[in-house]
């Protein structure tokens, strides 16, 4: 596969046709609306839409689907900042940070950089998924189940730095995280484990059931004990950001777009992934590392960010040799293979007209989402002015509806319920949250890998420090560990745990 700019030309000709147009902004606004409502995820929604597609042309339908996944990473940010709803995992982090900022009267600007950052790191990774799909794509393709566990096992130990004050409480948080995702089927053996005879639980536990009823319904309960008006206690004084909120941030945008778009290359790493492992390379660089968790508005440009040069970068080894790298492009490939498409090299050589007019489409797509998404900045933020005794009852409503549409099973409602009273009572007691989160998004994928590596060096954990990529992360992932510790005993951790939180 090589670049051409004539090719390159002709996508953009192809996407700005008002027949693709009109689908790209389609798309981008069904993307949004996804995005905002949690737990109706890309891929559910991509899912539905597929059948409905088959009445367009190949290009048409896949611009549509394309827009829908990187739409919803636009949108995922609303209710995130807005209500502390992530919708996704990957919009966890973005609700550390912008759920403060809404409280103090700051939700606007934080929207806004919320857009802006999406459309700066989507742009530039782009650019990279235009001129540098082959090498980066071969780079993604030297990595085996060692080098895969080696990088989940660095993302788990961001742990460390996450727990805030309470490192015994962060461990036992993440624990707990360990434990929901085993319950099911050995994902290699298909042995139930943790399931208590419970035929429900052979399915396992959604993670965007325990997600929404950690965050969601957890708040909705203690704002319910602190019997608040409104979600903001202070007067709105702006809804854009601030020429300093910029200052502070543009940083962050420029270091998220590379962390998301080379993570990104890899099949499985999911922007859940990237938006913790960026989000906190930017707490470690940054000159106030005090103010994350507290309303840092670098640390809502750093997950937004991410997750949006992830989702670009996904599309890389998706185009070059067919490999999905999340559930979402999952459901794209299927598309491809529904009008007969099959991604990889000869997708490029046989097909030029379609990729590079999807490719042109997202470009054109980031432009109509932040069109879209500054103006109603002062419309999305407006939400929280809702007063609580109406939004606390919606926002359950919500919560409730996004459990079930996951799977349409009532299990994750009971899910989404009984993790949102524990949710109020680790929050009564001081434990942190976001240990819990990750450990239940990469859990399955981090016991995965570590049997495949296990397999294949017949038992022998050296595997992970003789191969060079895996023994780079591994020796990360425990420099990580060590800070984290030294912070928690060292002077210096006891003042920056003063002003740390979950």
């Amino acid at each position: 596969m090589n670049f051409s700019w004539s090719y390159l030309l002709h996508g953009f000709a192809q996407a700005a046709t008002p027949l693709n147009l009109a689908y790209a902004l389609l798309g981008s606004l069904v993307g949004t609306l996804v995005g905002v409502l949690p737990g109706i995820g890309p891929t559910s929604a991509i899912a539905i839409l597929l059948p409905l597609t088959t009445i367009l042309p190949p290009i048409p339908a896949i611009i549509m689907m394309a827009a829908i996944y990187y739409g919803a990473m636009y949108g995922g940010s609303t209710t995130a900042i807005v209500v502390n709803i992530p919708g996704e995992a990957s919009s966890v982090p973005t609700a550390m940070d912008g759920y403060q900022l809404a409280r103090q009267g700051r939700g606007g600007p934080a929207l806004g950089i919320s857009a802006i950052s999406s459309f700066v790191a989507g742009t530039l990774s782009l650019v990279g998924l235009t001129f540098f799909a082959p090498l980066l794509a071969n780079v993604a393709l030297a990595f085996g189940p060692p080098e895969y566990f080696a990088l989940m096992f660095m993302a788990l130990s961001l742990v460390v730095s996450l727990s805030g004050r309470a490192l015994l409480k962060g461990l036992i948080a993440t624990a707990l995280g360990l434990l929901v995702s085993m319950m099911g089927l050995d994902p290699l053996t298909g042995e139930a484990r943790l399931t208590f005879g419970t035929v429900s639980l052979m399915a396992g536990v959604n993670f965007i059931s325990v997600i929404i009823g950690l965050f969601a319904i957890g708040e909705v309960l203690v704002n319910i004990e602190r019997a608040v008006a409104t979600i903001y206690e202070n007067k709105v004084r702006d809804w854009l950001p601030t020429r300093e909120d910029l200052k502070h941030s543009w940083g962050a945008m420029l270091r998220s777009s590379v962390i998301g778009f080379f993570l990104g290359l890899l099949p499985g790493c999911s922007p859940a992934v990237t938006t913790f492992i960026a989000y906190d390379a930017e707490k470690k660089v940054s000159k106030r590392p005090h103010l994350f968790g507290h309303g840092a508005i670098e640390g809502v440009a750093a997950a937004e960010g991410a997750n949006n040069a992830t989702c670009s970068g996904g599309f890389v080894p998706l185009f070059s040799f067919g490999i999905p790298s999340g559930p979402a492009l999952a459901v794209l490939l299927g598309g491809f293979m529904m009008y007969g498409l099959q991604p990889g090299p000869m997708l490029f050589k046989e097909n030029p007209d379609l990729v590079w007019a999807v490719i042109a489409s997202m470009y054109l797509g980031n432009i109509i989402l932040l069109v879209l998404n500054l103006p109603l900045v002062g419309l999305w933020a407006r939400i929280a002015l809702i007063p609580f005794p109406i939004l606390g009852p919606m926002i359950i409503l919500f919560s409730v509806i996004g459990a079930y549409s996951v799977r349409f099973l009532m299990f994750d409602v009971w899910v989404a319920l009984i993790f949102g009273v524990l949710g109020y009572l680790m929050r009564k007691l001081g434990f942190p949250l976001a240990p819990m989160v990750l450990a239940t998004v990469l859990t399955q994928m981090l016991e995965t890998s570590l049997k495949q590596s296990m397999v294949l060096s017949d038992g022998s954990p050296l595997i992970f420090f003789t191969r060079p990529l895996a023994a780079v992360f591994m020796v990360l992932a425990f420099i990580m560990i060590a800070w984290g510790v030294w912070l928690q005993f060292s002077g210096r951790g006891k003042e920056l745990a003063a002003d740390d939180s979950d």
